[in-house]
């Protein structure tokens, strides 16, 4: 499996940025590793911006910190542009998400969210856990 040009949900990329252990930092570091794209609309990045900065994570990872992930984030990613199509998933504010990597041409959507992972595949796309995804990238 590639993993060129990826979605990664917003609960993956704040688990990434709590804890330097675990699979959802592992696949922003096999990202990073195979030198693939995170892939942005305007719409997610706003919803991890949102979320990161929260003060209720303040306990686990400095604000400063934070914001450094989020620059990392936004220097190695590319962006793509959404309509706000309904595309049917049960949650419509993970729509988003969807139209993202199908706008995005993405190699699959990396997610801890059943919603989304009962859309798999969609359009072609596999959505997977943070696990799934680490496993076919390795074939194991």
């Amino acid at each position: 499996m590639k993993a060129e040009r990826v979605v990664v949900d917003t609960n993956v990329l704040i688990s990434s940025s709590l804890s330097l252990r675990g699979s959802p930092r592992a696949v922003i570091d096999a990202v990073r590793s195979e030198k693939g794209v995170l892939l942005f609309s305007d719409e997610t990045f706003a919803e991890i911006q949102t979320r990161l900065r929260r003060p209720k994570f303040d306990r686990y990872v400095g604000r400063e910190a934070r914001e450094n992930y989020l620059a990392q984030l936004e220097a190695v990613s590319e962006w793509v542009a959404i309509a706000g199509a309904k595309l049917g998933c049960r949650d419509p504010d993970d729509d988003k998400l969807l139209e993202t990597a199908l706008m995005g041409n993405a190699d699959c959507l990396i997610t801890g969210d059943g919603d989304l992972l009962a859309m798999s595949p969609f359009h072609g796309i596999p959505v997977l856990t943070p696990a799934g995804f680490l496993e076919r990238l390795t074939g194991r």
